[in-house]
């Protein structure tokens, strides 16, 4: 007998708000019998999947994924695909979009290779978000009519490097993701290449979440004045940051104080 092979279904989760995950993702999550999630995934969407198995495929930043041995790019792969052969309706949920520095396509790809079908549920990015929850345009008639998103994290990957003094030369916003760690020496190299120092610049560490913190300041001096935030952490830099408007008001929350079956 052949056993019937469910779709993977590959769902972002958006930025950290449980809340903005979309109805599809959370449909999925509902109906998941295995669920593989990253590190920073809300216990406010898991819970969403009250019968399945939770698998921490996290990576922990800048660390060996010996720390996880389930977080290797390789066992996550063979982990989708030795669940859903086994007819089971598999989830990989990630933070953000998965195909936006998320690995989707990587996974997609192993999913094809080995015969497994499987569709993919957009999440809503930090690179936009973040800009939002700070109450930054990324683009803007007044000051932008561009937005460049890029990774700090370029990892062992056959892409090209980033260029960073090319990145300082497009003009118009750029979104920096999983580059704090390294920060100081892409903004070196984004002077270098004619970006100047005093280019506004913010620095958002968990955005949406109740530990969100914002730091604005000069490109050259955001390093130092956000020493202590941590990861996760979105950058972004350019004269749409000179206009932000912060939102007055917290974002609607319709569950909250309502009991949920």
């Amino acid at each position: 007998m052949t056993t019937e092979l469910h779709p993977v279904q590959l769902v972002g989760a958006g930025p950290g708000d449980p809340q903005l995950i979309t109805l599809a993702g959370a449909a999925a999550l509902r109906q998941a019998d295995v669920i593989l999630h990253d590190r920073l995934a809300s216990p406010a969407l898991l819970a969403l999947a009250a019968d399945a198995e939770l698998i921490n495929v996290g990576k922990t930043p800048y660390s060996p994924h010996h720390a996880n041995p389930q977080a290797a790019q390789e066992r996550i792969h063979q982990l989708l695909i030795q669940h859903a052969q086994a007819g089971r309706r598999v989830v990989r949920l990630k933070g953000g979009d998965p195909f936006v520095f998320g690995r989707g396509g990587e996974e997609a790809s192993a999913l094809a290779a080995a015969g497994i079908p499987f569709t993919i549920i957009p999440g809503v990015t930090s690179a936009t978000a973040a800009a939002a929850a700070a109450g930054i345009a990324v683009t803007d008639r007044r000051a932008a009519s561009a937005v460049t998103i890029l990774t700090g994290s370029e990892g062992g990957g056959g892409a090209p490097p980033v260029n960073w003094k090319a990145a300082a030369q497009v003009g118009g916003t750029l979104v920096l993701l999983m580059a704090w760690r390294d920060f100081s020496h892409i903004a070196e190299q984004l002077t270098a290449g004619g970006l100047s120092p005093s280019t506004p610049a913010a620095a958002i560490e968990r955005a949406s979440t109740p530990q969100q913190q914002i730091v604005r300041a000069p490109l050259g001096r955001l390093k130092q004045a956000a020493a202590t935030l941590r990861a996760p952490v979105t950058v972004v830099i350019g004269n749409t940051v000179a206009l932000a408007t912060e939102p007055t008001a917290p974002p609607p929350r319709p569950l909250e104080g309502r009991r949920i079956v």
